[in-house]
C-alpha cells in the first residue's frame, strides 16, 4: 500500500492530481467518462467578473508536441459561475475546488476573489496574473514583481481561502515573482502558465491564430515547467502546484521530486480524456517501483 494524499495550505487531497483550469471547463464534459471523485480536486475554467465571448476565431493551432490556443477566457462571468455552474458541479463532484481567478484590473481580481471565497465548496482561490492569450490581460500583472505582488496583497486582504498566484513562464526571472508574492502573504504558487508563441498559415501569410499569438502548453513545455519548479522551490517556503506539460504518472512524480506538493494536468486531458483518470490510477505501480512510500516524503528531494 502506497500513500497518494497530499496537503496544500490546510486543504487535504487524496492525491495530487488536479485537471488544470480551462482543459476542463466546470466538470461537466468529463463526467461522463468517470467517476471525476477520483481526482484530487478540479481546477475549473478561468472566470472573469462580466461574462466573457472570448478572442475571435481561429483559437487553437497545433504543434509539434503541443498546442497553442487562444481562447481569450471564455466564460459566463463570476455571478453565474457561482449561482449556476458550481451548484451543477456540486452534484458531481464532492471534495473542495479550486477557483481560478482571472482580471482586467486590480479591482476586478478583488471583486471576484471576495466572492468566490464566500463558496463553501471552494478549497482554494488560484490567481491567474498570467494569461498570455489575452491583449492588455492578465500578463502585465504577472511579469513584473511589484505588479504581482500588489495583486496578491489586495485579493490576501479579503479571501477566506488560501490564495495561490499562478505564475508566467514568460518573463526574464519567475524566481523573482514568486519570492514578492510570498513576502505579501502567497498560501501557495502554481508554474507555469503556457509559454507565448505563434503559428503562421504559409498560404494566407498569416498568424493561423486570429489573436496573433497564443499560449504554447503540451508535453513539449514539460522540461522547463520542472525547471521553473524546481528553481522556485528552492527560493521560497510555501507550496507549489506544479503545471507544465504533464502527461503521466512518471511526469508526476518528476515535478514532485523538484518541488511540487500538488500537479495540474493539462492538455493531457484535451488528448485523452482519461488522462487525468489513468495517472491516478498508475502512481501505486510506480511508486512501489521506486520504493516510495509516500508521495509527502518525495516533495522537493532534488538537490
Amino acid at each position: 500500500m502506497v500513500d497518494l494524499s497530499v496537503n496544500l495550505s490546510g486543504v487535504e487531497l487524496d492525491n495530487p492530481i488536479i485537471p488544470a483550469s480551462g482543459t476542463f471547463g466546470f466538470g461537466q464534459e468529463y463526467a461522463p467518462f468517470y467517476d471525476l471523485n477520483i481526482l484530487g480536486s478540479i481546477s475549473f475554467k478561468g472566470t472573469t467578473k462580466e461574462p466573457r465571448f472570448g478572442n475571435p476565431t481561429p483559437r487553437i493551432a497545433e504543434c509539434t508536441e503541443g498546442i497553442l490556443n487562444a481562447v481569450g477566457l471564455q466564460n459566463p462571468g463570476v455571478h453565474k459561475v457561482i449561482e449556476e455552474e458550481l451548484p451543477r458541479l456540486a452534484k458531481i463532484f464532492k471534495k473542495p475546488l479550486v477557483a481560478n481567478i482571472s482580471g482586467f484590473s486590480l479591482e476586478e481580481y478583488v471583486y471576484c476573489t471576495e466572492l468566490m471565497s464566500e463558496v463553501e465548496q471552494v478549497g482554494i482561490i488560484e490567481i491567474n496574473v498570467s494569461c498570455p492569450n489575452v491583449k492588455h490581460g492578465g500578463m502585465s500583472f504577472g511579469t513584473c514583481p511589484d505588479q504581482a505582488a500588489l495583486v496578491t496583497k489586495h485579493v490576501k486582504a479579503v479571501s477566506k481561502k488560501p490564495v495561490y498566484i499562478k505564475l508566467s513562464p514568460n518573463v526574464t526571472d519567475i524566481v523573482s515573482i514568486a519570492k514578492a508574492c510570498e513576502a505579501e502573504g502567497a498560501d501557495g504558487l502554481c508554474l507555469i502558465n503556457t509559454l507565448l508563441g505563434m503559428r503562421f498559415d504559409l498560404k494566407k501569410r498569416r498568424p493561423i491564430l486570429a489573436n496573433g499569438t497564443g499560449g504554447f502548453s503540451g508535453p513539449a513545455i514539460f522540461p522547463i515547467a520542472l525547471r521553473m519548479v524546481y528553481q522556485t522551490h528552492k527560493a521560497v517556503s510555501i507550496p507549489i502546484m506544479g503545471c507544465g506539460g504533464v502527461m503521466t504518472a512518471r511526469d508526476v512524480l518528476e515535478m514532485m521530486m523538484a518541488g511540487a506538493t500538488a500537479v495540474q494536468v493539462g492538455s493531457a486531458n484535451l488528448i485523452n480524456p482519461y488522462a487525468s483518470k489513468e495517472i491516478i490510477e498508475a502512481l501505486p505501480a510506480e511508486m512501489e517501483k521506486l520504493g516510495i512510500s509516500s508521495l509527502r516524503e518525495i516533495i522537493g528531494v532534488a538537490e
